[in-house]
């Protein structure tokens, strides 16, 4: 692996992740198309997932790219959809090397791609800073792996892990800053996603702000029984930013009618043991509608659920320099845990300030 590929690869996978949480059911691609050491074209999948990073690429390149090397963050596309494949749009361009990041494993593809760069007498190089493509692109591997998105938990507490008074006073416990960084993360997520007890309690829009005109994240709440207001800010914009909401097959007929008609998307999933709504039914059935990535918001009971079920794959947490003692809502709801080894373990990957407050950022353990 020379030091020029992986400064290549690198620069494309910046460019590949500015499309998460805006290309969703698609992987987020990058492509750097270079010819005698200079950059003349480069692309990312645009949001919907069209045109492909290698398209965008090309089309910037034009007749530079003949001869020339394609980096491109997984494996170019075999088959044909609304375009015709990358592979092919590759060969046809004339470049004389493509260096791939990931193996794209989609059924569709997996081999493929490359196959048919190397009939075409094309030389690729594969594996190039593969563990961080796989990290980039760890919603859509996982989505076609397990069936369900990658989860990303944020939780804002107190020093004492408290996210409101007894009363229920919740805003504001972390600063101003931090809030704004949650934003960046629902902007980079297919969905955001929230209990019942949150969307009643707190009447929020899960909307991203501040951020201009972006591709706005699916809103999601969970709500066994859909007994959520129908006044609600969610309900109010239903018909005009998505809202999903998941419940039982017990849900009132008329509460299910009338989400319809305010534009909502209903989707029926299993109640677990708890007579809740079965976190990995849920999860399941949003891969099935092609989400990689879901940044959930809580609340308590529902990160638990997450967690006990070992659901959660990257840890976002807010301290705030503020105590609010034992008689506070605590961050996480019950557990039903009394082992320690049962309590899924998170390694910690980052630590910092954002302005008042401390931000740690943990993924999922994985013990030998």
């Amino acid at each position: 692996m020379s030091e020029t590929d992986k400064r290549f690869m690198a620069l494309a996978l910046s460019l590949g992740r500015r499309g998460l949480g805006h290309v969703w059911p698609n992987p987020a691609v990058g492509c750097v198309i270079v010819k005698d050491g200079r950059i003349v074209g480069r692309g990312w999948t645009r949001p919907g997932g069209r045109p492909h990073a290698e398209t965008e690429a090309l089309a910037m390149a034009g007749k530079a790219a003949r001869e020339a090397v394609a980096y491109v963050t997984m494996e170019p596309c075999a088959h044909h959809g609304h375009t015709p494949p990358c592979a092919e749009a590759l060969v046809e361009a004339g470049v004389s090397r493509v260096v791939v990041g990931a193996a794209d494993p989609d059924p569709r593809v997996d081999g493929r791609g490359v196959a048919i760069l190397r009939e075409a007498k094309v030389e690729v190089t594969t594996g190039i800073l593969k563990a961080e493509a796989e990290a980039a692109n760890a919603g859509f591997l996982m989505r076609l792996g397990a069936g369900r998105p990658f989860v990303t938990l944020k939780l804002a507490a107190s020093l004492d892990g408290r996210i409101a008074t007894a009363s229920g006073e919740s805003q504001w416990i972390t600063g101003p800053e931090a809030r704004r960084h949650v934003h960046s993360l629902r902007a980079s997520h297919d969905a955001v996603m929230v209990g019942a007890g949150t969307a009643r309690a707190d009447d929020p829009t899960l909307t991203v702000r501040g951020l201009g005109e972006i591709r706005q994240p699916v809103r999601i709440v969970l709500s066994r029984r859909l007994d959520l207001p129908l006044d609600s800010q969610l309900a109010r914009t239903a018909a005009t930013t998505p809202v999903w909401l998941c419940h039982g097959a017990d849900a009132e007929p008329e509460l299910v009618d009338a989400w319809r008609t305010l534009g909502a998307e209903l989707i029926v999933c299993q109640i677990g043991r708890n007579r809740q709504l079965d976190p990995t039914s849920v999860l399941k059935a949003l891969g099935a509608r092609g989400l990689t990535r879901v940044f959930c918001e809580g609340g308590g009971a529902l990160a638990a659920s997450l967690l006990g079920a070992g659901l959660v794959d990257e840890l976002i947490c807010y301290t705030a320099g503020i105590g609010l003692g034992a008689e506070g809502q605590p961050m996480l709801g019950a557990m039903g845990q009394d082992r320690l080894a049962a309590i899924p373990r998170f390694d910690l990957v980052e630590t910092r300030v954002i302005g008042g407050d401390v931000l740690h950022r943990w993924q999922r353990a994985h013990r030998d």
